[in-house]
């Protein structure tokens, strides 16, 4: 007995350690598991999100397009009506495909500020297709979209843990329709938003 009891300290050492390693090997594991989960929605996110990106993307180019006849300056190469039409339709088929994926990974804010993103390109879409397009009204479309996209790209980040500063592009756009209105001097002051963004 008195062997036991002298070796009982150790005995409990041993038990204590294996313990030990145990539970540091679960947790370990657990952190692991974790860390890959996070990473593999991550990836799965970001791909959401360029996704839905590249289709309202199509859509504002299209319309784009589709207005060139109508706009002064425009700088984008005119299409067709009818052709435009089927692109845009085929082109609003995969944003929606694109949206699901949004709305099933996407955090609160990015789905905000996409649905607002894809509803200012969607008020562009109809201001192109109706074939009147008033200057005002479609540069304050324009600048609508700018803002929005700077609104997704902003949260989309965010919500990917992305870091590296300001990336807006609208005060950009802006600054540069400035620049160029005040080189060209009143000649420029036709130019549309667009032709800075196209």
């Amino acid at each position: 007995m008195t062997n036991f009891l002298n070796q009982l300290p150790a005995i409990l050492g041993v038990m204590v350690g294996a313990l030990g390693t145990l539970l540091v090997t679960a947790l370990t594991d657990r952190a692991r598991w974790r860390r890959d989960h996070a990473v593999r929605w991550d990836t799965r996110r970001l791909d959401a999100y360029v996704a839905h990106a590249a289709t309202v993307k199509e859509i504002h180019t299209l319309a784009l397009r589709v207005s060139a006849s109508y706009r002064h300056n425009s700088k984008s190469r005119p299409i067709d009506h009818e052709q435009a039409l089927e692109l845009l339709a085929e082109a609003n088929a995969r944003r929606t495909k694109a949206w699901e994926a949004v709305l099933l990974l996407g955090d609160e804010a990015t789905v905000t500020a996409a649905r607002t993103w894809q509803d200012a390109v969607a008020a562009e879409e109809y201001l192109c297709i109706d074939n009147s397009i008033d200057e005002m009204e479609w540069q304050s479309a324009i600048e609508a979209v700018d803002w929005a996209r700077d609104q997704f790209y902003s949260a989309a980040r965010e919500s990917l843990g992305v870091h590296g500063g300001f990336v807006a592009q609208s005060p950009f756009l802006v600054a540069r329709k400035r620049a160029i209105i005040s080189e060209f001097g009143d000649s420029a002051k036709s130019l549309d938003q667009t032709t800075a963004n196209e």
